[in-house]
């Protein structure tokens, strides 16, 4: 099996509610990276969007943290906060930026979405990620399943239509990030979810292996950045 492009490579990965409690995509995305021989630094922030990462929430309602080599640190109500990027950037001095930042910038239940906000949220965010000499990738959001019998079933009020429109309009917003579309790992309704948009850990894990495989095909190029 040849080496992975990532072996060796120091990776910094945020992302949304989808890493923040244990049975998310945290654990078996930080599993399936460090196997491939990357050093993983994970943050998972809830309700997180792309400017909270340039200008930052102090207080959210919950998030996870994993160090390199250590064990997911669930979060309580109010002790997770983002960081500017640049400050996070500087600690780690990753290679590669991984940002798994779509459903909160899809902006479900707010009808039109939302372009001009998520662009100037998105653009901000690859910026100052560019600035600092990492390379980046940029993971968009799976389907969930939409119109759910009752409230509880999709309370966020994920719809397939809404997921299709951000996946193809953030494929354009990245630059200078690589764009990975997740829409195309599976079909609609596919993996099971627990609320419309979060799903069970068989989802999670075929989402982390997606993602892993998908990272790991990258050119050389795309993952290595210029640390400054």
């Amino acid at each position: 099996m040849a080496a992975s492009v990532l072996a060796g490579l120091t990776l910094l990965v945020i992302g949304e509610s989808h890493m923040s409690f244990p049975d998310s995509l945290m654990n078996p995305l930080y599993d399936e990276l460090s196997k491939q021989g990357a050093q993983v630094h994970a943050i998972g922030a809830c309700g997180a969007n792309a400017a909270d990462w340039v200008t930052p929430k102090p207080k959210l309602d919950c998030g996870a943290t994993r160090d390199p080599g250590g064990q997911i640190k669930v979060m309580s109500r109010g002790t997770m906060g983002t960081e500017p990027i640049k400050n996070v950037i500087a600690k780690d001095k990753p290679d590669l930026v991984v940002l798994i930042i779509g459903d909160t910038l899809a902006s479900y239940k707010t009808t039109p979405f939302p372009k001009v906000w998520a662009y100037q949220s998105v653009t901000a965010l690859t910026h100052q990620i560019a600035e600092t000499g990492a390379k980046c990738v940029w993971v968009g959001p799976a389907w969930g399943k939409a119109n759910g019998s009752n409230i509880n079933e999709n309370s966020y009020g994920k719809n397939q239509v809404r997921t299709q429109l951000v996946a193809s309009t953030l494929a354009n917003m990245v630059a200078p990030c690589t764009y990975i579309d997740s829409t195309k790992f599976s079909k609609p309704g596919q993996w099971v979810t627990s609320d419309g948009q979060h799903f069970t850990i068989a989802g999670y894990k075929s989402w982390a292996g997606a993602i892993g495989n998908a990272l790991g095909q990258l050119p050389a190029s795309a993952v290595k950045g210029d640390k400054k």
